[in-house]
């Protein structure tokens, strides 16, 4: 009875952080990766920027690219 008490109160929700393993360390390589990529590139303020955001939404523009060329 012990352990199925132990069971339930493991993968209850709320207050247990589920891990994701090494998905948002490599997402955050990404990131950093595409910011330095897109701001080498960029010669202003504004282009800046949007350097920036696309540094964060670089996934969905490589999904995008490839769903264009499957399709």
């Amino acid at each position: 009875m012990e352990g199925a008490k132990m069971f339930s109160k493991k993968y209850k929700r709320g207050g247990v952080k589920y891990g994701g393993g090494a998905g948002g360390q490599i997402y955050g390589m990404g990131v950093v990766g595409a910011m330095v990529f897109y701001i080498q590139q960029a010669d202003g303020f504004w282009p800046v920027v949007w350097a920036i955001i696309k540094a964060f939404v670089w996934p969905a523009f490589v999904v995008y690219d490839l769903l264009k060329h499957i399709v």
